[in-house]
């Protein structure tokens, strides 16, 4: 059974995204949504969106829609839990419900954007999310991060609202100077 505060961000979040073709309109009118969202997560949340795994980060499906067009993630972080560098592909809302969650940018100095060899980054900045911070990102053209939480922190739980069924990102080798697509997988709930 979906939760009324659930039900109605979803209709919200449908409706918003789907009036506005441009990335970066979306995310500013979803971006408010998150933060009432993140405040009534308790109402919503079981304790299937809270599995963690001792070995990685875990991605837990609270919402899917039938066109793929909308999904919904609880991400459960643990000490020295990190993603590999990666693009999404998508946009995206994050909001944090507990610990603190770090984003560390990079930015993608190659000129040839669809190229998966060659590739030079740049470190860029950080970014520390607490309890109740809201954040989003924009493909325009490579919105490129590692996230995560390091080890002398305590665990972060954050809800992560994509404009696509987010089964697949772009992994970057900084060393390598490559990229590459992988799938991933969730905890359905």
């Amino acid at each position: 059974m979906i939760s009324p505060a659930l039900e109605r961000f979803i209709a919200q979040a449908a409706e918003r995204s789907r009036a506005r073709a441009e990335p970066a309109d979306c995310v500013l009118a979803l971006a408010p949504l998150m933060l009432d969202l993140i405040d009534q997560a308790g109402t919503f949340l079981e304790p299937q969106h809270y599995r963690s795994d001792a070995l990685g980060y875990r991605r837990n499906l609270v919402y899917d829609a039938g066109d793929a067009s909308l999904s919904l993630y609880s991400i459960v972080w643990l000490p020295g839990q990190w993603t590999p560098v990666h693009d999404h592909g998508s946009w995206g809302v994050v909001g944090v419900i507990e610990g603190v969650l770090e984003e560390r940018s990079y930015v993608r100095l190659s000129p040839d954007r669809g190229a998966d060899a060659d590739i030079d980054l740049a470190r860029g900045g950080t970014v520390l999310l607490r309890h109740g911070a809201v954040t989003s990102f924009v493909p325009n053209p490579d919105h490129i991060h590692v996230t995560g939480v390091p080890s002398e922190r305590p665990r972060a739980v954050s809800l992560h609202l994509y404009g696509r069924m987010m089964s697949d990102f772009n992994v970057y080798d900084v060393g390598a100077r490559t990229r590459r697509r992988i799938s991933v997988a969730h905890n359905e709930s």
